[in-house]
């Protein structure tokens, strides 16, 4: 062990101990130690207890430590806080400038356990009115966190597809005449992964090596291809093995085919989008001719769910519906957070009453778009929607979610869902298990009792669009088709950019094989407002 590695070690307990408030002096002594011994010339390693505490700043105690770490590989106190912070918390001490002080206030206050919550937190301006934090504290934090999404191991569909759209045009600036595309899981877009795959139409082994050195640095991995070969190639490589398969056994291989759209006109089928190759539904779409009837994103007539700055969001409603009609979109379903929601400033009675003033007075001046009155109603512990009835009835529809204390058994879980779902105020239920894609594990549901009581009582599934949601999973919107269930693509924008998650949202949705017809928000505004107005009278 490196006397780089033994500073870690005590830099860490420092930290560790500094998050749970323990002895101020201890915590310095044992932080002096990670900052002197990286420095120490002598291998620690090689040292007797004797010899380590001759060194100055060690003394008896951290000599002791020192040895007992450099011989087991383990050191008992460290190992002693480790198993009693969450693995996410000990993440987020790698987070520069904000210090163990602070984040167990955000531990303890916000209930952060991992670096995707707090990104999460950040997007939802949930630092700014904390204690010692504000804007620029959450904007540096914001700015971390998104370096280390780039330089993890697994990656969001979202977050790596600004870089693939790059290489792809880098390539085609440089190499006119070449063919080149994205491929396999990313083309496929599952909702996380490993990289991004490419394939691309060149034998020459010096231009593959120079595309290699130019990009080794990121998360790609290339193939390569006969440009005779590259769009049969393409699409093997863009579908699962079943869907290629079956396919191939209609063609002819050694034919020189122009486009993945020849592929499936010789094989007797219309066109099938990458995102549906994976043989569960996507020949059943083709029989019926429902394919050109799946949703996109031009269908999605109105913004369900966004906040604004009467509880999380950045900007004003005025700011956002203006934004929302200039993208062409015919309403906006504002849904700030309820009064529980107080990390998330939610709006007690008062502010309701202020806000629904102001959307009469918007609806004016904004006219033919229209607002729609609604929230983002906390699903309490008991089940029960975070308002009386008098309050809820106010509304023009209720979006009903959990956020809080999360870690409950399926038993919990369901008991809480099924009841708000049954509450006749609730028209839309919100991402349904509250993951966060390679952060937070949903807490545990039975999809099917939850999809089946939305069906008994007329309730709609939200499609969470947030690219660290895309919840309910898009496998689950076949069962919600079957039994009628409307899914609304919401993006739960908190600022105008994540106005534009509907794309994410849209791309899981079509992956699941949702149709427009099926689509809540690709109704029209007065198709919409007669569908809210039904569940509601």
């Amino acid at each position: 062990m490196t006397n780089k590695e033994i500073a870690q070690h005590f830099g860490l307990l420092a930290d560790l101990m500094e998050l749970h408030n323990e002895n101020p002096f201890k915590i310095k002594s044992y932080a002096f130690a990670a900052r002197h011994l990286k420095n120490i010339n002598p291998p620690l390693a090689e040292l007797s207890i004797a010899e380590l505490e001759e060194i100055e700043g060690v003394g008896k105690a951290i000599a002791e430590k020192i040895f007992q770490l450099t011989k087991t590989g383990k050191l008992e106190l460290l190992e002693k806080y480790l198993n009693i912070t969450p693995l996410g918390v000990v993440d987020l001490l790698q987070l520069k400038g904000i210090g163990p002080k602070k984040i167990a206030q955000l531990w303890k206050e916000l209930d952060i356990e991992s670096i995707g919550e707090l990104e999460y937190a950040c997007n939802e301006n949930r630092l700014i009115e904390l204690k010692g934090f504000g804007t620029k504290t959450q904007a540096n934090i914001l700015e971390q966190i998104q370096f280390i999404n780039k330089n993890s191991n697994k990656f969001l569909w979202a977050n790596l597809e600004e870089l693939a759209n790059e290489i792809v045009a880098e390539l085609q600036e440089q190499y006119p005449d070449m063919l080149v595309s994205t491929c396999g899981d990313f083309r496929r877009k599952f909702v996380t992964l490993e990289g991004i795959d490419f394939l691309i139409a060149e034998e020459d082994k010096a231009i593959q090596t120079a595309i290699f050195e130019k990009y080794k640095q990121y998360p790609v991995h290339f193939e390569y291809c006969s440009q005779h070969d590259f769009y049969l190639k393409l699409l093997e490589l863009s579908s699962d093995k079943e869907h290629y398969g079956f396919l191939s056994y209609k063609i002819d291989v050694a034919v020189k085919y122009t486009s993945e759209k020849a592929i499936y006109e010789a094989a007797g089928f219309p066109f099938i989008a990458p995102e549906l190759r994976d043989n569960k539904l996507e020949w059943k779409l083709a029989e019926n001719n429902q394919l050109n009837d799946l949703i996109e994103l031009k269908d999605i007539k109105g913004v369900v769910h966004s906040h604004s700055k009467y509880s999380d969001g950045a900007n004003t409603l005025k700011e956002l519906a203006t934004y929302c009609k200039e993208q062409g979109f015919e309403y906006l379903v504002i849904s700030d957070h309820s009064k529980s929601a107080f990390y998330a400033n939610g709006m007690k009675e008062e502010n309701i009453i202020a806000q629904h003033a102001e959307i009469e007075e918007l609806n004016k001046q904004l006219f033919p778009f229209k607002i729609f009155k609604s929230v983002e109603s906390d699903i309490l512990y008991d089940g029960q929607l975070d308002y009386t009835d008098d309050v809820l009835k106010t509304f023009d529809l209720v979006i009903a979610s959990v956020h809080s204390q999360l870690k409950m058994t399926e038993e919990k879980a369901m008991q809480r869902l099924i009841k708000a779902i049954e509450n006749p105020y609730t028209n839309i239920l919100g991402h349904m298990t509250g993951r966060l894609l390679l952060s937070r594990e949903g807490y545990p549901v039975d999809h099917k009792k939850i999809i089946d009581a939305c069906a008994a009582n007329d309730v709609c599934i939200e499609l969470n669009a947030n690219p660290y949601r895309l919840d309910i999973d898009y496998s689950w919107i076949g069962y919600c088709q079957e039994k009628n269930v409307l899914i609304s693509v919401n993006p739960d924008a908190h600022n105008l950019r994540g106005v534009h998650d509907i794309k994410y949202g849209v791309s899981a949705a079509r992956k699941g094989g949702l149709l427009k017809e099926n689509t809540l928000n690709s109704l029209t505004k007065d198709n919409f407002e007669r569908r809210i107005n039904n569940k509601n009278r």
